[in-house]
């Protein structure tokens, strides 16, 4: 969609960043949560280049993640991909996925998107239920896509497709762990 902008307009917008303190794993209620959970994917190194196939550029699905080192007392895990370089004032939400089961060591190529028996994928920045492909404007620069996964003392109980403001709520005094992974992307 933003792939037919002129780069002038990427360009002009390129100090508009929210950067990498406006997400949710920066905000000070988390900032003494161990990152201990390790985060990474079959399909790119952490601040590396993603695939294009997982960009608007390509067939837009999600890329596969794994975990390891839960703690024992997880009862449930949270994943909220956020873009730290959206020209907006706030991070842009690729994703939220609830509901998945701790026996679960990661996430099928795809599997962000609502189906049967998988994870309750939550709204993402344009409200919809699914992975919102990087998209950046031509000309603004790198981007940097962070995949941030934590573990929970409880399951949060969420009425639907929960968004970031719902998310946050349910983080609050409950997270035990967490983990990043940020792939990058720019055209």
């Amino acid at each position: 969609m933003l792939e037919k902008l002129p780069s002038f307009v990427g360009k002009t917008l390129s100090r508009v960043r929210p950067g990498l303190d406006r997400l949710v794993c920066a905000r000070s209620d988390l900032a003494m949560v161990p990152e201990s959970i390790v985060l990474d994917s079959p399909a790119f190194a952490h601040g590396r280049a993603l695939p294009a196939r997982f960009t608007a550029d390509g067939e837009g699905i999600s890329p596969p993640l794994r975990w390891s080192n839960l703690p024992d007392d997880t009862r449930s895990l949270i994943l909220i991909v956020e873009d730290a370089d959206s020209p907006t004032p706030s991070p842009l939400v690729h994703a939220i996925a609830t509901g998945i089961p701790i026996t679960k060591a990661g996430l099928f190529e795809g599997e962000l998107a609502p189906h049967e028996g998988g994870p309750v994928i939550g709204k993402n920045s344009y409200l919809k239920p699914a992975w919102l492909p990087p998209d950046p404007p031509p000309g603004h620069g790198t981007h940097r896509y962070v995949f941030q996964l934590f573990a929970l003392d409880y399951g949060p109980k969420f009425e639907s497709h929960p968004g970031r403001s719902a998310v946050l709520r349910a983080l609050e005094d409950h997270v035990l762990a967490s983990g990043q992974l940020i792939g990058t992307y720019k055209r």
